[in-house]
């Protein structure tokens, strides 16, 4: 990891420490290929607002219907009408993150695994909002598949994530969704109300 993204990522260690170990520990040996977003009430993780408005940062859940549908987290960003920065921030079953930011243009997508299309409703709505194929793969293999992102690297550069800064904390695939999250949130300054609201959070 490189030395500024370890850096921007420690001030919302306490709260990922925590969460990794609910998980159990470890960071590299998350499973794939045996789970789904049929059933909403399913999915573990967590999807957040991030609202800037005066040069200030705030967070709040969003429902946990927006983590098996693009369609109702995008409506539940827009309905926040605010007059600042408004993007979403959803961490899908400890698997993979998608970073939403609506705009009166369209909305702008990231996804930080594009195999995760296969086992996730989420995921493929990504890829179809993005005219991305679903990949072709076995899905017994997804294991050794290395992940890749798709979509808009650049979706929060002019609010201080350039898409380089970002690029290096997509490709630390070892470690969990949130804790890349965290590091989105330490690097664009609301580290604190991020980790406020996961405290909050039942896992």
């Amino acid at each position: 990891m490189s030395g500024e993204v370890r850096a921007v990522g420690t001030a919302c260690g306490t709260t990922v420490a925590r969460m990794t170990a609910q998980r159990g520990g470890g960071n590299s040996s998350k499973g794939r290929g045996d789970t789904a977003s049929d059933d909403y009430d399913d999915l573990e993780g967590f999807a957040i607002a991030v609202v800037r408005e005066e040069g200030k940062w705030t967070c709040r859940p969003l429902s946990s219907e927006a983590l098996g549908s693009l369609s109702v987290a995008d409506t539940e960003l827009r309905e926040l009408r605010s007059a600042g920065a408004v993007f979403g921030l959803l961490d899908v079953d400890d698997e993979f993150f998608v970073v939403i930011r609506p705009s009166p243009s369209g909305t702008r997508v990231l996804l930080s695994d594009a195999t995760a299309a296969i086992d996730y409703d989420i995921a493929a709505d990504v890829l179809d909002r993005l005219n991305v194929d679903i990949p072709d793969l076995d899905p017994d293999e997804l294991d050794d598949v290395e992940p890749w992102e798709e979509g808009d690297s650049d979706l929060l550069s002019d609010l201080g994530l350039p898409e380089p800064v970002l690029g290096v904390i997509l490709a630390e695939s070892d470690l969990y969704p949130d804790e890349q999250l965290g590091m989105i949130a330490a690097r664009l300054g609301f580290a604190a109300e991020f980790a406020a609201v996961l405290d909050k959070l039942p896992r």
